[in-house]
């Protein structure tokens, strides 16, 4: 035990010399596979082949904290002066009976939104467990409701075939392994490898994930957030001890690692061009830092990620923030998130009875109901040739360019400029009409009808000749 302390007496000058290091060993491992003139290596294409395909899924956060219409953890990391307080916040799981939650309910609204996968918040920084983990107590089945709600919705998303993953937060506000816990959590939230339990710590957070991935039937991504400094919680150790349970299961880049996708950098917000491994770096907050590029990168250079967003303003249910995104916003930024390859994970908050609320499914079902229509122009795409047109976005599948037009034209013509593709066909994806078009050595213009023929995204679908 004291040889292993000692280890990680030294921890803090690993993780700065791993800091320094770090972003060309990323670099190299993203460009793995360009030699041979692929974006990546065959294994690792197959792994992630159904994450680039399914483009849309649905995030949830649920707890306890939803009794009090605040958002998980922060609320004691960093209290409002008028907020709940540090004793009630951590003593809500004492009242926590969500009588009416329905797994199956939430599944289908996801499929009937549209949505391809899902992911669960199983811990938050709070460090209150959704599941029955054997290594704390505080936890759901110790709450009036008393069951794992983790494992009903497991079972209800893989009888439905619905991909599931589990968001773990590194960091436990409980854990006094993990802090100081005779300090308030606002005066020792940031997590210190220095101190001698640290080693126990990460025993601990380990333990955790391999209850996850050993007792919840297939695990689709682990979705980690680890708040500043990630490598701190070792994921030369932890990656690895997923893929031992799990090997087909993703991992994003918030431990510190490249993983499988981006999704430090990608938060309430749409970044301004295609993610990279090269080039301009973009500031991050939570892990690997992003690269974007203002035009259509070539294939290998090209670097999967995930845009997280609520429906409203706040991640956890709160019944006092009524400022919703209107489903054409919601749909537009869907439609921009996929024209730079990206994939978009939209928020649920669930009310503490384990409903979800009816301004969110009248979105969700209206979202689904565009996708059912123009779906081809999302799912299965990657990122499209014109990255910077002043009325819409472009998303790209073989020899398909998805047109997908925000601001309808009201001279009747859409005109392409710098579009080297040799058009062959062109039509309304919702409806089949074709529409005119003229090549032009500048690019294409393409005589449209009048009207719009959807108010939230009409979506051109152009053939090129091969």
């Amino acid at each position: 035990m004291v040889t292993r302390h000692r280890r990680f007496s030294y921890f803090g000058v690993a993780l700065m010399a791993a800091a320094i290091a770090f972003l060309p060993v990323f670099r190299h491992a993203m460009a793995k596979g360009a030699a041979s003139g692929g974006a990546i290596p065959d294994r690792e294409a197959a792994r992630t082949a159904w994450f680039r395909d399914a483009k849309f899924g649905m995030f949830i956060h649920w707890g306890p904290y939803s009794l009090a219409s605040v958002e998980a953890s922060w609320p004691i990391m960093r209290p409002e002066p008028d907020g709940i307080s540090q004793n009630e916040y951590v003593n809500l799981y004492k009242r926590f009976n969500p009588t009416q939650f329905d797994p199956a309910a939430w599944v289908k609204l996801a499929q009937e939104a549209g949505q391809r996968y899902m992911v669960f918040t199983t811990k938050h920084h709070d460090g209150f467990c959704m599941f029955n983990s054997s290594l704390t107590d505080y936890k759901i089945t110790n709450t009036p409701y008393g069951k794992d709600v983790t494992a009903i919705l497991a079972r209800a998303a893989h009888e439905a075939g619905m991909p599931l993953g589990f968001y773990y937060s590194p960091p436990d506000m409980r854990n006094p392994n993990y802090r100081d816990t005779t300090k308030l959590v606002k005066d020792s939230w940031h997590a210190n490898p220095e101190r001698p339990q640290w080693a126990d710590y990460l025993d601990y957070m380990a333990g955790q994930l391999r209850e996850l991935l050993t007792h919840y039937g297939p695990v689709a991504l682990v979705w980690f957030d680890g708040l500043d400094c990630p490598y701190k919680y070792d994921p030369w150790r932890m990656i690895p001890l997923i893929h031992e349970s799990q090997p087909q299961a993703l991992v994003n880049d918030r431990l510190g690692l490249p993983g499988d996708f981006g999704s430090s950098a990608f938060e309430q917000g749409v970044p301004a061009g295609v993610p990279t491994t090269t080039g301009k770096v973009v500031p991050f907050t939570y892990g690997v830092p992003a690269s974007i590029s203002q035009s259509a990168p070539p294939a290998a250079s090209f670097r999967l990620w995930e845009e997280c967003m609520t429906i409203n303003d706040t991640w956890a249910y709160n019944k006092n923030d009524r400022h919703y995104k209107s489903t054409q916003e919601l749909i537009q930024t869907l439609a921009d998130v996929a024209s730079k390859g990206g994939n978009f994970l939209l928020d649920v908050g669930p009310t503490p009875e384990g409903t979800i609320q009816p301004e969110f499914v009248e979105r969700l079902r209206a979202m689904g109901r565009w996708l059912k229509v123009n779906g081809d122009s999302i799912y299965g795409t990657t990122y499209g040739p014109l990255q910077n047109l002043s009325f819409g976005k472009t998303t790209a599948k073989g020899d398909t360019v998805y047109l997908h037009v925000f601001d309808w034209p009201s001279a009747g013509t859409l005109h392409l400029s710098d579009f080297s593709g040799q058009v062959g066909a062109v039509s309304v994806l919702a409806t089949g009409d074709k529409l005119q078009f003229k090549q032009e050595t500048s690019g294409a213009t393409i005589n449209v009808p009048p009207a719009a023929p959807d108010p939230n995204d009409s979506v051109i679908r152009i053939e090129l000749r091969r």
